[in-house]
């Protein structure tokens, strides 16, 4: 069986990226064949698709962390034949072929159902973008017990696909957010999808002082680097943040002093390898009581053949919201 997929490849020390038809392996124990119906682009997806070898050892290789479809054949009586189902994480994409291909074969483990109540479009819409969100969101309001009268809640990067879906489970939940972004031109379209106000990125990077005034009961940062440090610094008391992203820096500065004249808390966030249940929890809320309205406003819709100019839009920090791939 042949199909269309995305592929990466090394020429004479260039990567090359082009659209191919591929044969399917036949699927071995354990394994499941799906029909992919969407995908999406991710941050880690772009990187991969220009050849960072700290995302994707071997090339050529097809990206695309997140895949939703639905299964043709399975090795694994738990996972049928017929049934709607998502996959994100783990190693798709990075060095197992991922979501830019019609056809998708996977570990019967890394499959989460598609649950009743979300389309499959929508399902990708959110993808590993949204995943991450609801997670940290998750972690800050659930485990980290920050409640809406608590004060502004700051999420960075805001125009980006983690941060604008954040944003808008904030908005949904009734806390006042505080949206960050070094794109002051995309203000309204933050306040469309709920951020109560907007400052640019400068304001939050200050690297002289241990300590800054107590301002905001959290945040949700998606950047790293000295945003994250500012951030932690300008936290009230028993103040809540998470961390999820790098765009920024991979490095941080911070003193003991939030931790324990504040009793600051910093929570990890990680969408890969993250269990099962944890995975259901969260694409349960989506398609319940977290589930959003208006996602249209967020994202952009591309076949194989258009993907190219939002990688390089994606890797030149220029791209809003997100971006799905139809299969």
């Amino acid at each position: 069986m042949e199909y269309r997929a995305f592929l990466v490849e090394e020429e004479n020390g260039a990567f090359i990226r082009k659209i191919v038809n591929k044969t399917q392996e036949t699927v071995n124990e354990n394994e499941v064949l799906i029909k992919v119906d969407y995908s999406s682009l991710n941050y880690k997806d772009a990187l991969s698709a220009s050849g960072n070898r700290g995302v994707t050892r071997n090339y050529p290789h097809t990206p695309g962390i997140d895949a939703v479809g639905v299964v043709v054949e399975s090795k694994d009586e738990n996972v049928k034949v017929g049934s709607e189902v998502i996959v994100t994480g783990y190693d798709l994409g990075m060095n197992t072929a991922g979501g830019y291909q019609e056809y998708l074969k996977v570990p019967a483990k890394w499959v989460v159902p598609l649950p009743t109540g979300m389309s499959r479009k929508e399902s990708m819409i959110y993808g590993t973008a949204g995943l991450t969100a609801g997670l940290s969101v998750y972690k800050l309001i659930e485990k980290g017990g920050i409640k809406k009268e608590d004060g502004e809640i700051v999420v960075t990067g805001a125009t980006g696909g983690v941060g604008s879906i954040a944003v808008m489970i904030l908005a949904k939940l009734g806390y006042n957010v505080v949206a960050v972004t070094g794109k002051m031109e995309e203000e309204n379209f933050l306040k469309s999808i709920g951020a109560s106000r907007v400052i640019h990125r400068d304001e939050l990077n200050d690297n002289t002082r241990p300590m800054l005034k107590g301002i905001y009961a959290g945040g949700i940062d998606t950047v790293g680097g000295n945003m994250l440090s500012t951030l932690i610094k300008s936290l009230k008391y028993n103040g809540v943040v998470t961390a999820c992203g790098l765009v920024a820096g991979i490095n941080f500065e911070t003193s003991v002093f939030p931790f324990i004249l504040r009793g600051v808390t910093l929570y990890g966030v990680d969408s890969v390898e993250i269990g099962k249940e944890e995975r259901e929890l969260i694409w349960n809320r989506f398609a319940n009581e977290w589930k959003l309205h208006g996602l249209e406003e967020v994202v952009t819709e591309v076949e194989l053949d258009g993907l190219n100019e939002k990688i390089d839009n994606i890797l030149a920090g220029v791209n809003v919201g997100r971006v799905i791939v139809k299969l």
